[in-house]
């Protein structure tokens, strides 16, 4: 006879176990907060706060608290150190077996073993969350640091095979972090330089793996690194591109989203929109000509890959190095006809361009493009469709396209700057 209360004695059972698992994930960030002493950097701020989340979702009966541990070990991993990567691999394998179908727990799991230097766990993490998930942005980005671990793994391998004789230290290195790795692998380099000159072809190949490899223990590497045959485009060529044609800059704004306007969007020579966007074409119309986007952040690099198809893609950002790294590491081939060189990373500020300075840090993208298309004052038509309310720009920002306003239609959420 079946026991009518063993499905309720197994539910409680397989809740007492989740809550254990919670449990120990909490006890994890204990131990690493009283290991920081008084950190104060923003980083830390910000794993002190998703630790302080995952508490509060913990003790709310009605919270699901699996997001706020993963955001814990997302900040861990922003943290960095040699500690950040330890608690997020802690908390990844908690998440793992609260929900062992999680992508992003796995995920999660992949990274910290990747900070680590453990690329063969790391491998089979990725590769775990890749059998997850559908094909998307995130699961492209991790497809490319797989294919990077596993070049890097080559470069080793093959260094190694060159000197049979002294390549055995070399293939200890398999699986070690990068930046352990590669002061050993470049005492090896410069001993068989030593042994046998520059002029012996095998030294000749040693050093262009040294170098691959080098490269990619700073940076993933990239499939096509023509960016299937985008053209970067300067202050110059962006001119002749927007010359003679009319421009319509268009707000992600919900708006605009639940209107009927797509028609009348769509009439324009150049649409532009800006950073993240989505496109119902009955408001929004269905065309991208120029997509704007800001780098925000710490590591404006980890983020999504820009795979909205677009005519010409425009990445404004500073300092130098973040923006080339959020270049190489987000833009996907194919995805849009030209790219925006350096000339263009930072239009307000930059003086050999617009020289506009006072705006600050924080000018909106929209602003910045705008400002942009404003200055070389090319189009017979620079419009503005969604930016009508409050919030949509800076007040100053505001203010300014106002001042120069030649017409505002309040039912099309137009402003009209020719």
């Amino acid at each position: 006879m079946t026991n009518p209360l063993a499905g309720l004695f197994t539910a409680r059972q397989k809740e007492a176990a989740r809550r254990d698992l919670f449990v120990r994930s909490m006890r994890l960030c204990g131990e690493y907060l009283a290991a920081q002493g008084d950190r104060t950097a923003p980083r830390h701020a910000r794993l002190t706060r998703a630790i302080g989340t995952l508490a509060a979702s913990l003790d709310t009966p009605s919270a699901d608290p699996f997001d706020a541990l993963l955001q814990v070990g997302e900040r861990a991993l922003e943290a960095g150190g040699d500690d950040g990567p330890v608690l997020a691999l802690g908390v990844a394998e908690t998440a793992t077996l609260i929900r062992q179908r999680s992508k992003g727990a796995w995920r999660l799991r992949g990274l910290a073993l990747d900070g680590l230097g453990r690329d063969d766990e790391a491998l089979e993490a990725y590769d775990r969350y890749l059998t997850l998930s559908q094909d998307g942005d995130a699961a492209q980005e991790v497809t490319r640091r797989i294919d990077t671990l596993r070049r890097r793994r080559a470069c080793l391998e093959e260094a190694a095979a060159l000197f049979p004789g002294a390549g055995s230290p070399l293939r200890d290195l398999v699986g070690r972090p990068a930046a352990a790795a590669a002061p050993e692998f470049a005492a090896h380099v410069r001993a068989r330089v030593a042994e046998h000159g520059m002029g012996d072809p095998a030294v000749r190949r040693l050093l262009e793996l040294y170098a691959a490899y080098r490269r990619l223990a700073e940076r993933d590497g990239m499939p096509d690194p023509l960016l299937g045959g985008s053209t970067p485009i300067g202050v110059g060529g962006l001119r002749r591109l927007v010359t003679g044609r009319t421009v319509c800059l268009v707000s992600g704004a919900a708006e605009v989203a639940g209107s009927t306007l797509g028609a009348e969007i769509d009439r324009y020579d150049l649409v532009v929109r800006c950073d993240a966007f989505r496109i119902r074409a009955q408001g929004t119309g269905g065309r991208t000509g120029l997509h704007a986007v800001s780098l925000r952040g710490d590591a404006p690099w980890d983020g999504p890959a820009w795979t909205q198809p677009a005519g010409v893609r425009l990445v404004f950002g500073d300092p130098a190095a973040a923006w080339r790294r959020a270049v190489r590491q987000r833009l996907v081939p194919g995805a849009q006809e030209h790219v925006g060189d350096a000339s263009l990373r930072r239009p307000l500020s930059d003086p050999a361009l617009l020289g506009d300075g006072g705006w600050g840090t924080g000018t909106t993208t929209a602003f910045t493009v705008l400002r942009l298309l404003d200055f070389l004052d090319v189009s017979p038509r620079l419009d503005l469709i969604g930016f009508d309310k409050p919030g949509r720009l800076r007040p100053e920002e505001a203010e300014w396209v106002m001042d120069r306003a030649t017409h505002v239609d309040a039912r099309t959420m137009r402003i009209a700057l020719r």
